[in-house]
């Protein structure tokens, strides 16, 4: 799902969503092995961040959105066709918390797909907060690429 931002000042970005824009908000998730990326192109202040579940999409879920291998890439394409300058780019990647029961290690696998998109799409990541065991409240100012982290237990 591809949403907007209006004139809110926050805005809660839900599993599946993707959201570019030059509104001066904060974009806020909540990921445990889920993964967000933001993007920001810091001349225009154009910001962007999508929340993926899975690394790689299978093809028959309607909302590719939910998967990294398309979120990642849709979100770079919108922040572009808003004007971004794909070389100014830059990108954060937060949450992948793993489970010690988990034997598919969701979260390690969406971190990577992160890196691995952002990479071959030629796309700078300036932070990463990835792993770990706990989950993540994220708080991303789009007019200022400030990312505020707090920890859930």
């Amino acid at each position: 799902m591809l949403v907007s931002a209006w004139m809110n000042t926050d805005y809660f970005l839900k599993p599946g969503e993707l959201i570019v824009t030059k509104n001066p908000i904060h974009i806020t998730t909540i990921l445990g092995s889920c993964i967000s990326v933001s993007l920001f192109d810091p001349v225009l202040k154009l910001g962007g961040m999508n929340h993926y579940m899975l690394p790689f999409w299978n093809g028959r879920d309607q909302n590719p959105f939910k998967y990294g291998n398309c979120a990642i890439k849709a979100l770079i394409k919108r922040m572009v066709n808003n004007g971004a300058v794909h070389d100014r780019i830059i990108a954060g990647v937060y949450g992948g918390a793993f489970s010690s029961n988990s034997v598919f290690k969701i979260g390690h696998q969406n971190a990577m797909i992160a890196q691995e998109v952002l990479h071959e799409q030629g796309i700078k990541i300036h932070e990463q907060n990835v792993g770990g065991r706990y989950g993540r409240k994220i708080r991303f100012s789009v007019s200022t690429n400030e990312v505020i982290i707090n920890y859930l237990n």
